[in-house]
């Protein structure tokens, strides 16, 4: 009997080579090649579609696909609006988190208007069966399925024709054509090419749930993304009651919407005033907080800033920046300390976006700066007041988008003053609040003496 011929595959980018190295020589990442057999090579794959002629762009009318909305609103703001037929969606994040529960109910409510499959390979369908009692979802119509083989898994959507289908998870799956193991870099590889050409000739929806590393990212090979057409992250602490589902690729819709859900003795419920769970309800003033107006895409979120300036008791002062980025702090401290006369170079500054949110843009400069110079002051903040704007290092306060939107919510939740840029000052009074623009740091902080 001839022996199995071996490959050693790279379980970051997949890429293959004949023995083993140190270094992926495809993607230069250390000790990630793992021994695998070689498959035999077969044409397993055909064309999701028929070949066409060439054609110009200006003869191809473009239409606008149709959605199917989940029922969750919160999911279909992330998602663009809804569900597109043929598309499939990978959703991903932490164990426990609540993937599966948002599924359930999502297909629960799909169920009754159009023909849905719930696949599970963790589960069995009297779990599943427990869990819709104990969130008390009508899902008498969904249909089940507890299987891990993928031609199993493909005959029955091809008996049954789902309109939508679930696959939980697809590192579970495996392949008959391949003989490494369930969840390696091959079985992902395979099993998610076939469900993805599947869903494209059949026209049925896919979701399918994906397992992440220590290190949060997608687990499995990264062309596992590049096949699908939205990737879903579900962040947040699993010890807190609030979940946030943020998009990183959509082809059907923005990439930076957020959707924010709380985790209920009934499952995932949808939050209608996310700014809410952001700002903190302190008695009295307190120092070194500032509330500022973040955009995740059509939506203004209002989030408090907290800042804490001690003096160091170590010969390197700590820079520490929980949900904003770290390297930005240190480049806010210089720019303070050379155009507005403050310095902080021999104290401690800890900076924290309260609620657990992530914040990317840069118009929280401004109120991270605020919530600095309050706390080295122990001065608090005027009462109901935000701020937002980009800070460059010639001390400019730069414009951010959507200024007015921003404003308008912040007055909407009874805040009564605002500090922006005077570049995004509207042309119009907002009524409820009295907007105070400025174009220098050291304008901004004389304010708020």
């Amino acid at each position: 009997m001839a022996k199995a011929k071996t490959v050693y595959t790279c379980t970051e980018c997949g890429g293959q080579t004949l023995k083993w190295q140190g270094q992926c020589p495809h993607c230069n990442a250390w000790n990630t090649l793992v021994e695998t057999i070689a498959e035999k090579t077969s044409s397993r794959y055909q064309a999701a579609a028929q070949s066409s002629r060439l054609q110009k762009l200006a003869e191809i009318e473009a239409q606008e696909e149709p959605r199917r909305p989940t029922g969750v609103d919160e999911l279909d703001r992330v998602l663009g609006g809804g569900l597109v037929r043929g598309a499939v969606v990978l959703l991903g994040g932490d164990p426990g988190i609540g993937k599966s529960t948002l599924l359930l109910q999502a297909m629960s409510l799909m169920s009754g208007s159009c023909n849905a499959v719930y696949v599970s390979g963790e589960e069995s369908v009297q779990q599943i069966a427990l869990r819709a009692k104990r969130l008390a979802v009508g899902a008498e119509r969904l249909n089940l399925l507890a299987e891990i083989q993928l031609e199993k898994v493909l005959s029955v959507l091809a008996a049954q024709k789902p309109e939508v289908a679930v696959i939980d998870s697809i590192q579970t799956i495996y392949s008959e054509a391949l003989q490494s193991a369930p969840g390696s870099v091959a079985q992902v590889r395979e099993c998610a090419a076939q469900l993805t050409r599947y869903a494209k000739t059949s026209g049925a929806t896919l979701l399918l749930v994906g397992h992440v590393t220590k290190e949060g990212a997608l687990a499995g090979p990264r062309v596992l993304e590049h096949m699908v057409d939205a990737v879903l992250y579900f962040e947040g602490d699993t010890h807190s009651a609030f979940r946030l589902v943020r998009a990183t690729k959509n082809r059907f819709g923005a990439v930076n919407e957020l959707g924010v859900f709380a985790m209920t003795d009934r499952g995932l419920r949808g939050v209608s005033n996310p700014s809410a769970l952001f700002l903190s309800q302190h008695g009295t003033q307190v120092a070194g907080s500032c509330v500022m107006v973040t955009q995740e895409g059509t939506r203004p979120l209002l989030v408090e800033v907290q800042a804490l300036v001690d003096e160091a008791h170590a010969p390197n002062p700590r820079r520490l920046s929980v949900g904003l980025e770290q390297n930005r702090l240190a480049m806010l401290l210089a720019v303070l300390h050379r155009h507005a006369g403050i310095a902080a170079f021999d104290q401690d500054v800890f900076v924290n976006a309260v609620g657990g949110v992530k914040i990317d843009e840069p118009a929280a400069d401004l109120p991270v700066l605020l919530a600095i110079v309050s706390s080295l002051r122990n001065k608090p903040l005027p009462e109901k007041l935000v701020a937002f704007g980009e800070i460059g290092l010639a001390g400019e306060v730069r414009p951010v988008q959507r200024g007015q939107e921003r404003l308008r919510e912040a007055a909407k939740l009874g805040f009564r003053t605002a500090i922006i840029p005077k570049a995004n000052a509207p042309r119009t009074p907002i009524e409820g609040i009295e907007v105070v623009t400025v174009e220098r740091v050291e304008e901004a902080v004389a304010k708020v003496r």
